[in-house]
């Protein structure tokens, strides 16, 4: 692809299409006036400024944990913090993996920082009632106190909107600093990141489920560690592939934001399919639990 090729009217139609096929599957009203009420001001304070160390990205996301499992309908039932502990357990293992030893250390903490802004700028973005807060972190955002919604859907929420919007991004952003790359020095580095994925989704993964979750994860065995292994390969290496294609764009402000736009609204159309997907699990898990107690009445 060459930055000439790109269509920007073609994405943008895409874009448009994407979206109504978004509000199909889910008219959800946004909140009026947004925000991360009642802890508005506390968020704000939390998000001041650019972390500048993979350690003081730790450190905000440990205090944003704090206040996210104060909000609605606290304690600790708030989907967005479901998604933050996920993301915070993460963070400290590729912290661990920077000192421990990787190819291009500088490499990746400057990524890991990139990625981590992409986040706090959604959830300042929300705080402010920014319309320009990405749709595909709008559909776990507008969720926060859904209890109908697991814990489980709105962590795997928070992944696709980091993985399938904000990575591509982050990568940009530090291209932005070191220059894209010409060889694969750095590339090993970024896999690395797959593997810390491998060892801590199965584990996560339980602790957010419900209990039919549970039942029907020990049903079909390790069947869904290998399809979730799969899907971080493949949404990871498109990522990639992605700010390989943005990159190209970068000089023109327009087209770079059209691209954007066109990979939110197909991340945000996927985020809904998820909340569908939850949906029908649960109905499910809900017709055999009745199943069960009237079989063994």
């Amino acid at each position: 692809m060459t930055a000439t090729a790109f269509d920007r009217e073609l994405a943008r139609g895409s874009a448009e299409l994407l979206r109504t096929k978004r509000l199909e599957l889910s008219a959800l009203e946004i909140p009026a006036g947004r925000g991360w009420h009642p802890l508005r001001e506390k968020v704000t304070e939390l998000l001041d400024g650019h972390p500048q160390s993979i350690g003081s990205v730790v450190t905000r996301l440990v205090a944003l944990q704090a206040v996210l499992d104060e909000l609605p309908p606290s304690p600790a039932k708030n989907r967005v913090s479901a998604f933050n502990a996920l993301y915070l357990k993460i963070t400290r293992r590729v912290e661990l993996a920077i000192l421990t030893g990787v190819n291009e250390p500088d490499f990746l903490e400057l990524l890991d920082i990139e990625f981590a802004k992409r986040y706090f700028a959604a959830l300042e973005g929300w705080n402010n009632d920014d319309e320009e807060t990405p749709d595909v972190w709008e559909v776990l955002f507008k969720r926060a106190g859904d209890t109908r919604m697991s814990r489980l859907t709105a962590a795997v929420l928070g992944v696709n909107a980091h993985i399938n919007h904000d990575l591509a991004l982050a990568l940009i952003g530090t291209w932005n600093e070191t220059g894209a790359p010409l060889d694969d020095t750095v590339h090993p580095d970024y896999l690395l990141v797959n593997e810390i994925f491998y060892e801590e989704i199965p584990p996560l993964r339980r602790g957010f489920s419900s209990k039919w979750q549970l039942e029907l994860d020990e049903l079909v065995g390790p069947l869904d560690d290998w399809s979730q292994r799969v899907l971080v390969t493949v949404t990871r290496a498109r990522a990639w592939d992605q700010a390989r294609e943005l990159w190209l764009l970068r000089h023109d402000g327009e087209d770079f934001e059209q691209a954007r736009r066109t990979m939110d609204r197909a991340a945000s159309l996927l985020a809904e399919w998820l909340i569908v997907g939850d949906r029908i699990v649960t109905g499910a898990g809900g017709g055999w639990r009745r199943f069960r107690r009237r079989f063994a009445a």
